[in-house]
């Protein structure tokens, strides 16, 4: 497992991604695990905020890169106009969200 320290705290994609779930339900949306049996590389995780406003994100754990399976998937998601974040730090959290409410 790929771990960063931060603050003395070990970083894992599940640390990241915890804060992400806390981070949109703060917003007033859901974080909902995404998983689709028969298809390989989906993203994580769909994210739904208030408005309507709705996207796919991959979380990594830090300097962790997309495998080229979910970067097709990530491509395909992306040609039907969905937005989809990869995000690999907490400290992208919030510009994520507030992207993903902008659009």
């Amino acid at each position: 497992m790929y771990l960063c320290q931060m603050g003395g705290k070990q970083v894992t994609e599940k640390y990241i991604e915890q804060k992400l779930v806390k981070a949109v339900k703060k917003r007033g949306g859901m974080a909902l695990k995404f998983v689709s049996p028969g298809l390989d590389g989906v993203p994580d995780r769909i994210v739904l905020l208030p408005m309507g406003r709705i996207a796919f994100v991959e979380l990594k754990a830090p300097g962790k890169k997309m495998r080229p399976v979910q970067v097709r998937r990530k491509t395909q998601l992306e040609a039907l106009g969905f937005l989809v974040y990869c995000i690999d730090g907490v400290e992208q959290i919030g510009g994520v969200l507030d992207e993903i409410q902008s659009s």
